[in-house]
């Protein structure tokens, strides 16, 4: 039987299986099918040459939800809150993403003002009913709803993480009139205080249903129609997998699906290379994403933006993502200035050189012309350079500047744009480059890395095997997940343990029962986290601190504010214990260990030239000739100087001058940036 892992992507759709008997693995890239995504999933199982009837596991991540969200194209969807609330999704919390532009706008809300309904009602922040929820108004909106054709509602009443109450009552008012709609409460979908967060996050929810239960349900009938008995599972954004059900009742654990699956690689990669701080970076024909993972972990923020003032508050992995990919558009703007994305070509029509209809010159086309792709992309297909020169040397011409130079100056643009990203993920988390060890991952990931890696003082770049389909191999590795959370405030000092031990206890429960809902085997070990979110009294944020096994008791507390110290320093380069801590809310996660993959074989072709062939690349304002190896055929005794290039089945590297490589005993190339 066959371990399946697929990665929906904005351009190409990703596929990496294992036997789980033999451990023979086999790599598929197709492009994406825009019209119905769920199309390329089954072509690409057809590329790969697997029986689907013979898969055990379908691990399958994808941005279709997110892609919903940023292009507003989903069915639209209704909110019901607290008399008074109307516009509290759409007021946000009054931040300014430039502190001096007068003409900046809000994005478009999640949910358009006329489908945002109140009701009378109050709940304090004790869970008491301080105004009884007004039936007569309720059914009224309820009518309402009917009457629009509204497949979704989202409801969220003010302070209802403290009580669900009122919360309940609507949804089952709301259920007499309107049987068949998509109904979300804010009190389930994050039980935590600030209003905002919780609003959109319920809204977010709300919107992408219809959409991801529709697209798994075409899914599951596809491949039910192609003989699937296997289990499907959705890569989750907190970094495990959970079943299709749940994927369609938690659309909003999916936002960040596909990098995730990268993040899952690269932990994988710190048990495999001994690398304890890894950076992930993903370079897809869309967008670069770029997260730290740590000790095998990557970092995990609930305080995720989808755009500005659009927050989402469920546990996420810190991903973070800009425009720049291969497929990323050059372009001049009003000043005369060469920019680069975030608009990008996309699988259609694609770039220029692919033939397929792009007029547009893009990333792709200006590493084509400076002869760092193969024409043919390794026999994938015939690129047409003579087209992809043509479209820069148009771009060229409004800005004075000749067809090479502004085929290097996108370039570096591009990466410049990646740096800029590697650089907020890294010192919004307090953490130094010179610490980590760049992860290239994505088809055009590697034929940037060494530029950004060297623009950020980061010492070593590694492109292990399969880099080109690294999410959908991380998917392969990935475990059953959830995550739940209580809201509990109180200073460190004067909280109620018999209260936090009930929670936690609550919690766990919970947290078990959910993965054994999900298919879990019974009788296995589910791992358990614990964390609690702490602040200092009188903050407005809070850090993840975590929290010892088994019954707290006031000699835990001690232990727990040293760890919050450590976490805050570690954070922010700043710990006092001169302000008293206090928790907020505890977290707990279970973690359903799936059995383990048989080991990957990672010994590359012996019967395969090391040296394919030389051509002429183009570096700083000159050509100079390089070698040109098969990545495939390349073992720990072979050594690289740059300039260089190595190409993959679905990746290829660019080792600039000054470079060196080697490779290590997982199979993976490591360079150093400089001698």
């Amino acid at each position: 039987m066959w371990r399946v892992g697929i990665d929906v992507g904005g351009t190409f759709t990703d596929l990496f299986a294992w036997e789980e008997a033999t451990g023979k693995q086999v790599t598929a890239k197709v492009l994406t099918t825009k019209q119905d995504r769920s199309i390329a999933v089954l072509e690409s199982i057809e590329k790969a040459g697997i029986d689907i009837s013979n898969i055990s596991y379908l691990m399958h991540g994808t941005t279709t939800a997110t892609n919903a969200l940023i292009e507003r194209s989903y069915p639209d969807a209704a909110f019901i809150t607290t008399e008074g609330f109307r516009d509290t999704i759409e007021i946000g919390r009054q931040h300014r993403r430039d502190l001096y532009n007068p003409y900046q706008t809000k994005p478009k809300p999640i949910i358009k003002r006329r489908y945002r309904y109140t009701v009378p009602e109050r709940t304090n922040v004790h869970g008491e009913s301080e105004r009884p929820l007004d039936v007569a108004a309720a059914h009224e909106v309820a009518l309402k709803i009917k009457e629009s054709g509204i497949q979704s509602v989202a409801i969220g009443f003010i302070n209802s993480y403290a009580s669900a109450r009122h919360e309940e009552r609507m949804r089952n008012i709301l259920r007499e009139h309107c049987p068949d709609v998509h109904i979300v409460l804010s009190a389930e979908t994050r039980p935590v205080f600030r209003e905002h967060g919780r609003f959109v996050t319920t809204a977010v929810r709300a919107a992408c249903m219809p959409v991801m239960v529709k697209y798994i349900d075409d899914l599951e009938r596809r491949l039910d129609q192609h003989g699937f008995t296997g289990k499907l599972l959705i890569l989750k954004s907190s970094g495990g997998v959970m079943s299709a059900g749940a994927a369609r009742q938690h659309p909003e654990d999916m936002l960040e699906s596909g990098p995730a699956g990268g993040v899952a690689y690269a932990g994988y990669l710190t048990e495999q290379s001994g690398f304890e701080r890894i950076l992930h970076t993903d370079v897809g024909g869309t967008s670069f994403d770029v997260s730290i993972v740590e000790h095998g972990k990557g970092l995990i923020t609930r305080d995720h933006e989808l755009e500005w003032e659009v927050p989402i508050v469920v546990p996420m992995l810190d991903i973070h993502s800009v425009g720049s990919g291969g497929g990323s558009i050059g372009w001049v703007d009003a000043g005369g200035s060469l920019r680069v994305g975030p608009k990008s070509a996309g699988s259609e029509p694609g770039p220029v050189c692919y033939g397929r209809g792009g007029t547009q010159p893009t990333i792709t086309d200006a590493n084509l012309l400076l002869g760092r792709l193969d024409p043919t992309l390794n026999g994938k297909i015939d690129l047409d350079r003579e087209a992809a020169e043509k479209a820069i040397a148009n771009l060229a011409e409004q800005i004075g500047l000749s067809t090479l130079a502004t085929a290097e100056g996108m370039i570096r643009i591009g990466c410049e744009y990646m740096a800029q990203a590697v650089k907020k993920v890294l010192v919004a988390r307090g953490r130094d480059p010179r610490d980590f060890v760049y992860a290239s991952f994505g088809g055009a990931g590697a034929l940037h890395a060494c530029i950004v890696a060297k623009s950020m003082n980061i010492p070593k770049v590694i492109v292990p095997p399969h880099a080109g389909v690294a999410s959908a191999f991380g998917a392969t590795v990935m475990d059953l997940r959830q995550d739940l959370e209580h809201f509990y405030y109180a200073p460190v000092k004067d909280a109620d343990l018999d209260k936090i031990n009930a929670i936690l206890d609550e919690l766990e429960e919970r947290a078990r029962e959910a993965l054994l809902e999900q298919g879990f085997q019974s009788g296995r070990e589910i791992e358990l986290t614990r964390t609690a979110q702490m602040r200092y009294v009188g903050q407005s944020y809070e850090v993840e601190t975590p929290l010892p096994r088994g019954k707290l008791t006031r000699a835990s507390l001690p232990g727990i504010e040293r760890d919050f110290h450590a976490v805050h320093m570690q954070e922010f380069g700043v710990s006092s214990e001169d302000f008293a801590p206090a928790f907020v809310s505890f977290s707990v996660t279970a973690i359903g260990r799936m059995d383990d993959p048989p080991p990957v074989d990672v010994v590359y072709s012996t019967d395969r030239h090391v040296l394919k062939s030389q051509r002429d690349v183009y570096f700083d304002g000159q050509w100079v000739g390089c070698d040109v190896y098969d990545g495939e055929a390349l073992g720990t005794q072979h050594r690289i100087d740059g300039p260089a290039i190595v190409e993959y089945e679905h990746a290829c590297t660019v080792l600039p001058p000054g470079t060196h490589a080697h490779v290590n005993a997982l199979g993976a190339l490591v360079i150093d940036i400089e001698d």
